[in-house]
């Protein structure tokens, strides 16, 4: 599949899934198939609240996780890109260390809706 057929952004309302598919503490990747092409993200769980990324580094434009659903560090307080180590803040995906100054992960709306995650409207 070509570059341009890599999506940044999902129609609210895809039910993605439970909240409890995610441990608290956790990432996990959705790769969404749609007519314009395909789109990557993750959602992180920190209690009864998510946030989701595009899965795209800004600073190569690679995917962060080299391995499935392996996106945070290891103590789990920062979204890291494990090609070339940089840091992101989970709340808001600001750059926090690496190879990213002033960059941020592009957001995606994501909430939790009767137990189920959720696209929202931006």
């Amino acid at each position: 599949m070509s570059d341009e057929a890599r999506l940044s952004a999902t129609p609210a309302g895809v039910r993605l899934a439970p909240l409890n598919s995610i441990a608290d503490g956790k990432a996990r990747n959705f790769v969404i198939q749609m007519r314009a092409g395909r789109f990557h993200g993750f959602v992180v769980r920190h209690g009864e609240k998510v946030r989701g990324y595009v899965d795209r580094c800004p600073h190569m434009g690679l995917p962060l996780a080299q391995r499935l659903d392996d996106y945070l560090t290891p103590g789990g307080d920062l979204i890291t890109c494990s090609w070339h180590g940089a840091l992101f803040a989970i709340g808001d995906g600001a750059c926090v260390g690496g190879p990213c100054a002033g960059a941020g992960l592009t957001p995606w709306p994501v909430a939790v809706r009767e137990g189920m995650i959720v696209t929202v409207e931006s």
